[in-house]
């Protein structure tokens, strides 16, 4: 029988979900290995064929892992709370739940009919109670911890109080808040459970504080950065402005140190462990108080560069600065306020990218230089993030460009520090050279410049040597219903814990998924929800990388309900091994997990110090879109709700046109004119591009009688062919020439109409041909369009795999013969090809070499199970479904072949012992000779001039001269 793919993935897709094939065991003799891929959110639209590329490669490496003797663990699961569900909720009613499950059950049957060799049995939801308990839970142990600095460790919090009644805050070395209280011991027993809670929280790895936030009022929710771009929220295009408000946030800069020196242990592309050694921003440098004019207080800054604080010559607030209010003057009121006003329209992100707008406005105050008493100015800019070191900068412009620019647009002074500084077109930053205009270092070097400044400082109260981290402490908390319940309550205005026992906090019912009408979030809406009927809870949720941040750890005990994962499992399993996904979650969910990674070893639950050991990022399979050209000219003389007629023309009519080629011009103005009304004048010619969809067009050729049913626009359309020939509405005579439509490489989305569905392909080819071609598309961390042109070429491929298996009436015949010299040495260069390719992950380099040793048994009429059943093996890593048939009908038992053992290459059968010797006959090549490479030249002749088909060449006429070149050539001269 012909290869019937569609019965063959129906059967053993049902063959490995009836026998839990891939399940595996949390013991085993064998060596762990943990393929892991970034978990989906489960959205309505399902996959398209770029999401599967990196399944397809984790799944292909987690198949061979175990054909090479590996105990595999490769689960799959969900990331399920999620905006779009409560958008979704807020626009229709319904429960985000709901919704949740019927997305989950698209993705599961998608993800089934692609052959993932998955261990569903350890399936997670973040959405899920019983996987949130524990989210919940972690998120426990963080609020009762603390980071001892003189451990670099976090501790519990019960550590921290009792040291306080013993000791006071005295011999306390921590990450907390800046300003936490000195006290005595006698001090600290005496205060109130308020007071002492109040100072704990500034102690606590995750707490409560005013933070500036990314503030979406459409969403009515807090955004991350990496949802807002450009002002607006990444989702449904909604603007978004800062805002302070009481947040929940994450003592992620404690560990700072450690997830950058955690870096150089992990294998990890390079960009991105650059990326998050950016995002965590080590400083080396000072912090240094400049005293405010008439006033008590200063404004502290951190410097790198604090040998230039003689440059220094205004210093920049950021604009939610929490003194820009009380500094500025009654004068610069108005002017302050709108530029603030002006900044909530801005992400942090966009604000740090802008680089090259200047804006500013000047509070009206002056800070003095603590050096030498000189009176500077004080601004406010945007370019200064509260959140990054102390919120506020000295401006040095001859050796910092921002501030040279923001200096000569504001006619601010430039003054020089070094005498080797050259400042006439732009800031220069150097170090070389010795100091002037700088005070008690003039004349000194850059190092002794600094020690000399840094000691001053310190003498005087001003300053002091600092390390600093541009990362800050990560908000944790979401104003919306689909996410977990926070597990807090407060009693007079301080959050306390619910007790473990009464895990997990669950979602309440709520009539509507809106913030109030008094504008809490919508949590704020369930009736009589409060702790022990008498407290109130926390409103808010926790934010999408919570549940994200953890679930590894689950896979490895998923229906522990007694603890998050037991000692065991951890113990065996330890970390990923391999971790497959995007790039875009580098300062993420990646930096996240890195951090919950480290407490929980801290915490003594789990016990490696990273839990990636290697992240691949795969690339993007870009979409391939194709547009059509309608005609937009203006029309003149017409009533203002009058109709175009829809014209389009194909891509090869719109390029003549663009051209300037005078005939097309002319004939698509007189055809356009005889449409218009009478009394109409035609305008300007113009065209527009549109999107159509590829599910349509068949290489660039559009099917125009779906053109016509895809969008009720398209019913009337007029449509001018290659050739120029028109196809009005209703005329289906058919036409030799075709409407051609241009192309585009784009993003995959469905605003583009470029989306292909895997359900689409998996019909047409087949799972193991999608699977393949995803592969042979290119390298795996490349980008890469997606094109079907070649598909059709890895399904014969496929086709002449199964063939070798059958005899020309298609009846299976497989020989026990022993294999030639030809076909081991085909057999074996694919062993070790796919080996070698598969380890370094070049999953695109086999699917070309299976071809090629398919062709080679093919000519060889190769029908040996001893070749064949080894081939079945190599293959069936990257198409599973016709090899676990193959398999079957080679006499095996069902369902072994995922543990069958990979072929052992041996080398000797690529040792080449003969040599086919080009036989040229006075130059020219006439034959290729099979001879031994162990017979010396003269051997060599003879067997050549021996052979019959160089007889006849020679016509009975003895040769001048026969050269050979071992192992090269031979050469006749007659």
């Amino acid at each position: 029988m012909d290869y019937q793919f569609k019965d063959i993935e129906n059967k053993w897709q049902q063959f490995w979900a009836d026998h839990q094939t891939y399940k595996a065991d949390n013991q085993s003799a064998k060596p762990k290995y943990y393929v892991l891929d970034m978990f989906p959110y489960p959205s309505g639209a399902g996959l398209h064929v770029g999401h599967p590329l990196g399944y397809i490669a984790s799944d292909i490496f987690s198949r061979y892992k175990r054909l090479k003797g590996f105990n595999v663990l490769h689960p799959m699961g969900y990331d399920s709370f999620g905006l779009p569900a409560e958008q979704y909720a807020i626009q229709t009613g319904q429960h985000p739940a709901i919704t949740t499950e019927e997305n989950v059950n698209t993705y599961r049957r998608q993800l089934d009919q692609l052959g993932f060799s998955f261990d569903w049995s350890r399936e997670v939801r973040t959405s899920s109670p019983d996987y949130y308990k524990w989210t919940q839970w972690i998120f426990m142990q963080l609020f009762n911890s603390w980071y001892n600095k003189a451990d670099e460790k976090a501790e519990s919090i019960e550590k921290l109080i009792t040291h306080f009644a013993a000791n006071g805050s005295n011999g306390i070395t921590a990450v907390c808040d800046e300003d936490t209280l000195t006290f005595t011991a006698e001090e600290w027993n005496a205060m109130s459970q308020e007071a002492q809670q109040t100072e704990l929280l500034k102690y606590r790895l995750t707490y409560l504080r005013e933070s500036t936030v990314n503030w979406c009022p459409a969403l009515g929710t807090v955004l991350a950065n990496d949802e807002v771009k450009d002002g607006f929220s990444e989702r449904g295009g909604y603007p978004v402005v800062q805002k302070k408000m009481m947040q929940w946030s994450m003592r992620i800069t404690a560990y700072a140190e450690r997830l950058l020196q955690g870096l150089d242990t992990i294998d990890w592309p390079e960009p991105l462990k650059e990326m998050q050694r950016n995002w965590i921003g080590k400083s080396v440098g000072a912090s240094v108080k400049f005293p405010i004019e008439s006033h008590e207080s200063a404004i502290e800054v951190f410097t790198t560069r604090v040998d230039t604080i003689f440059g220094v010559t205004f210093v920049v607030l950021a604009p939610e600065h929490e003194l820009v209010t009380s500094l500025t003057t009654p004068e610069q009121k108005a002017e302050v306020e709108a530029y603030i006003a002006q900044t909530k329209k801005k992400s942090e992100l966009d604000r740090m990218a802008d680089t090259k707008t200047v804006s500013g406005a000047f509070t009206g105050s002056y800070v003095l230089n603590p050096l030498n008493g000189e009176r500077i100015q004080l601004w406010i800019a945007d370019y200064v993030l509260a959140g990054y070191g102390t919120g506020a900068v000295m401006a040095v412009p001859s050796g910092d460009q921002r501030d040279y620019l923001f200096a000569k647009h504001f006619n601010l002074p430039i003054v020089p520090i070094i005498d080797t500084q050259n400042i006439e077109t732009e800031a220069d930053p150097t170090k070389e050279g010795k100091y002037i205009n700088s005070d008690f270092i003039n004349g000194l070097t850059y190092k002794e410049a600094v020690a000399a400044v840094v000691a001053k400082l310190e003498s005087i109260g001003a300053g002091k040597a600092k390390i600093n981290f541009r990362m800050r402490d990560a908000i944790f908390g979401r104003q919306r219903y689909w996410g977990e319940p926070v597990p807090v309550y407060f009693k007079n205005g301080l959050p306390y814990l619910i007790s473990e026992s009464e895990l997990p906090l669950l979602l309440p019912e709520i009539d509507k998924y809106l913030p109030t009408e008094t504008g809490e979030p919508p949590l704020g809406r369930a009736e009589g929800w409060k702790y022990q009927n008498e407290h109130e809870y926390e409103l808010s949720t926790m934010p999408g990388w919570a549940g994200s941040s953890w679930y590894w750890y689950r896979y490895m005990d998923a229906h522990n309900g007694q603890e998050f994962a037991s000692k065991e499992a951890v113990e065996y399993w330890k970390d990923v091994d391999l971790y497959i996904g995007g790039s875009e979650h580098a300062t993420g969910h990646l930096l996240y997990s890195r951090f919950w990674n480290k407490f929980l070893k801290d915490l003594g639950v789990v016990f490696e110090e990273e839990p990636f050991k290697k992240l691949i990022n795969q690339g993007m399979i870009q979409g391939r879109s194709n547009f059509t050209y309608r005609l937009a000219p203006l029309i003149l003389n017409v009533d203002e709700n009058y109709a175009k007629p829809e014209v389009y023309v194909s891509k090869g009519v719109y390029e003549l046109y663009k051209e300037g080629d005078f005939d097309t011009i002319e004939q698509i103005a007189l055809f356009y004119k005889d449409l218009l009304p009478e009394g109409a004048e035609l305008g300007e010619m113009e065209f527009s591009k549109l999107h159509v969809d590829v599910n349509i067009v068949n290489n660039d050729v559009l099917d125009l009688a779906a053109f016509r049913q895809w969008r009720s626009e398209n019913k009337n359309a007029i449509i001018i062919l290659e050739d120029g020939t028109v196809v009005y509405p209703n005329d289906s005579t058919e036409q030799e020439s075709k409407y051609i439509c241009d192309s585009e490489v784009e993003k995959m989305s469905k605003s583009k109409f470029n989306v292909v569905n895997p359900d689409n392909i998996i019909e047409r080819y087949g799972a193991d041909t999608l699977r393949m071609y995803e592969m042979f598309l290119g390298p795996l961390e490349q980008s890469k369009p997606w094109n079907t042109n070649g598909i059709e070429g890895v399904f014969k491929f496929l086709r002449k795999f199964w063939r070798l298996f059958h005899n020309d009436q298609w009846e299976f015949t497989v020989s026990n013969e022993a294999p030639t010299k030809a076909e081991l040495k085909s057999l074996h260069k694919i062993i070790r090809k796919v080996e070698e390719d598969i380890e370094r992950f070049s999953f695109n380099t086999s699917v070309s070499s299976f071809m090629i040793a398919v062709n080679e048994l093919t000519d060889l009429k190769c029908n040996k199970r001893a070749i064949l059943q080894d081939m079945v093996v190599i293959l069936s890593s990257y198409a599973p479904h016709i090899c676990e048939e193959l398999w079957a009908l080679l006499g095996n038992e069902a369902g072994t072949l995922s543990y069958a053992a990979y072929p052992k290459f041996n080398p000797d059968y690529l040792v080449e012992d003969e040599f086919a010797y080009p036989v040229s006959i006075n130059g020219k090549t006439k034959m290729n000779l099979s001879i031994a490479l162990t017979l010396e030249p003269k051997d060599v002749e003879a067997f050549v001039l021996a052979n019959a088909d160089v007889q006849k060449y020679l016509d009975g006429k003895t040769p001048k001269k026969v050269i050979v070149v071992k192992g090269r050539i031979v050469n006749i001269v007659i």
